[in-house]
């Protein structure tokens, strides 16, 4: 059985276990029957009983050896359906635990196809391509336009507007200037840079994400399941008690039937049959569940941490306000300017004049100054169009436009003003959004007793107005991702931490806090690969719903727990006080695992208002 996987056994011990049904209820015991019945109990039973004597070995007695005690009682008996139904349970409920459990290790390798893999070193004058990896601490690398850094380092020649999403995850890019330092893996969006690498590749922060990342993961994979603890006391018990009423009855047959009735076929498929039936309900409503621990801890979440750009914003500039101070139509003119520019704040300013301009002719020649904007020709005149810099270096006085800069400068709002050669034309103010479902979302978790924290890579000021307007509880600005993580293990010293985020830079954060939950739609494959909960829409306001869902299913799990558990209880005092034997056991106990995954289902139908 080496060669097949589970999802393989499981469907031909599936199929083999319905046709083995049939014949056994139209002729009972025969040939056929029999022979078909102990495949079943090989296949389905093989990595049961590996288990099993890999356990032994280490004097490890764990509910693998009580079931493979079981089945070869069954078997020893002439019980051969029970011995077949016995392992085939056993093994569909191992089936769903592994698979919904198991957590993906594929953002590494995401992270991974992030960093550049060559880099353009200046040697005796010259650009060599090599490499990056070759790349040692002091030597000098040139990037263009559009290519991504290889190293972190200092720019000692150069300026240019970058995008450092990757480690920040802020969407609008920063001006850089020489002595500034630069990280791997940010993009150079306009403009060159000189670099002097201050680390080697393997030492650079983008690289130590991917460490750390790999590290929490595998910390969370160590956890022991319930399960298991559970069978460290329950083994030893049964297969104790079988042994004293071997040396007491002198009875074996009704020591097996001890045992193949103590085996816990509900109690195993209790846990993981909620937990499928809840994370098929989550899918349903646009909340990808990527476990049962993951459920679990959701279940205990009083804490949730959001990253801001996003995530409780929309991520993407938008011109929030636009004055004209002449009679000039500065917003077409502004528009014309930006034509030829994929920045970020050129795309909204065109954006926002093509809901008065469906069409807007191009700029007749352009000059990028970068890190402060442009001049541009239009019908024989001539306009600059970027920051203050832009404007004291070419004489453009502030004077009539002094008030509104103050004003959105205390927003922390992006300016951008128009003007010729002579005064300010217009101005115009860009900011991110706050997302419209935040709020709400803010409000339901108060409501919850949930205590709500910012971690952004944003200045405090930008932070503490999103905060502010959001009524979050705690703001941590201006962090890298190593940051994130550090704040994270803070709250989990005192609370259960669920970290909600859409980046690479919150991927690492993502994996240490208890729950990590990801936006789908606008976020990157890292973080959704490093999360536990991805929201396939980007509805914020789901995590209100994930919340709940997960409290559902918990419940959902504990009342099949107690009943299964119950079950078996009586079953072992009827067994003991002989008055209920093998048949008779069987069929309570396949009815108590009928029960049990009826009850899960109820989980397919549950929304925020029903009652599980």
């Amino acid at each position: 059985m080496v060669f097949l996987s589970k999802k393989q056994i499981g469907m031909v011990s599936t199929v083999l276990m319905i046709v083995t049904f049939i014949l056994y209820r139209i002729e009972g015991y025969n040939y056929i029957s029999i022979t078909l019945m102990l495949i079943i109990t090989l296949i389905a039973g093989f990595n049961v009983f590996k288990k099993a004597f890999s356990a032994l070995r280490y004097k490890i007695v764990s509910i693998d050896a009580l079931v493979t005690i079981a089945v070869i009682g069954a078997i020893f008996i002439g019980e051969y359906w029970e011995a077949a139904a016995v392992v085939y349970l056993f093994m569909i409920g191992d089936y769903l635990e592994s698979k919904t459990i198991e957590k993906t290790r594929n953002s590494i390798e995401l992270l991974l196809h992030q960093q550049p893999s060559t880099a353009r070193k200046i040697e005796d004058g010259k650009y060599v391509i090599v490499d990056a990896e070759e790349i040692q601490v002091g030597e000098h690398v040139v990037v263009f336009s559009g290519e991504k850094i290889p190293v972190d380092g200092t720019i000692i020649k150069g300026s240019a507007s970058i995008n450092q999403a990757s480690i920040n995850g802020e969407s609008l890019p920063q001006d850089v200037y020489e002595n500034d330092f630069v990280y791997a893996t940010s993009v150079v969006e306009s403009g060159y840079v000189v670099i002097v690498t201050v680390k080697e590749v393997d030492d650079t922060m983008f690289s130590r994400i991917i460490k750390l990342v790999e590290e929490a993961q595998d910390k969370k994979a160590k956890r022991q399941k319930l399960l298991e603890r559970f069978s460290q006391y329950y083994t030893p018990a049964v297969i104790l008690l079988a042994i004293i009423m071997v040396l007491v009855t002198k009875d074996i047959n009704l020591s097996l039937t001890l045992l193949v009735i103590a085996c816990p076929g509900a109690l195993v498929i209790s846990t993981p049959v909620s937990i499928v039936a809840g994370i098929g309900n989550g899918a349903k409503h646009g909340v990808l569940f990527k476990g049962g621990e993951t459920v679990e801890s959701l279940n205990k979440v009083d804490v949730v941490a959001f990253d801001k750009t996003g995530t409780l914003t929309i991520g993407k500039p938008k011109v929030m306000d636009y004055v004209s101070f002449s009679e000039v139509d500065a917003l077409y003119l502004a528009a014309v300017g930006e034509s030829y520019s994929q920045h970020p704040i050129a795309l909204a300013i065109i954006e926002y004049a093509n809901k008065t301009y469906p069409t807007i002719k191009q700029a007749d020649d352009t000059e990028i100054f970068h890190g402060k904007g442009l001049r541009f020709e239009y019908e024989g005149s001539s306009y600059f169009l970027g920051n203050e810099r832009l404007m004291k270096e070419n004489n453009i006085s502030l004077t009539k436009v002094e008030e509104k800069l103050h004003y959105y400068q205390k927003r922390k709002s992006s300016v951008v003003l128009l003007s010729d050669h002579q005064e300010i034309l217009g101005l115009f103010a860009i900011e991110d959004q706050v997302r419209e479902d935040s709020k709400q979302l803010i409000e339901q978790l108060k409501r919850r007793g949930i205590k709500t924290v910012m971690l952004t890579g944003d200045n405090h000021a930008i932070a503490s107005a999103i905060a502010t307007e959001l009524n979050i509880d705690e703001i941590h600005s201006q962090l890298l991702p190593q940051d994130k993580a550090d704040v994270i293990e803070k709250l989990q010293q005192k609370s259960v931490v669920a970290m909600v985020g859409d980046g690479v830079n919150d991927a690492l954060a993502l994996t240490i806090a208890d729950v990590g939950i990801a936006m789908g739609q606008v976020g990157s494959d890292v973080a959704m690969e490093s999360a536990d909960v991805v929201l396939v829409n980007d509805d914020v306001s789901k995590i209100s719903y994930a919340l709940s869902l997960s409290k559902a299913i918990v419940k959902n799990m504990n009342i099949n727990i107690i009943f299964a558990m119950i079950v078996v209880s009586f079953l072992l005092m009827g067994v003991i006080v002989k008055t209920v034997n093998l048949s008779l056991g069987m069929l309570v106990h396949e009815l108590s695992v009928l029960l049990v995954i009826i009850h899960a289902t109820t989980l397919l139908r549950f929304n925020v208002r029903s009652k599980v």
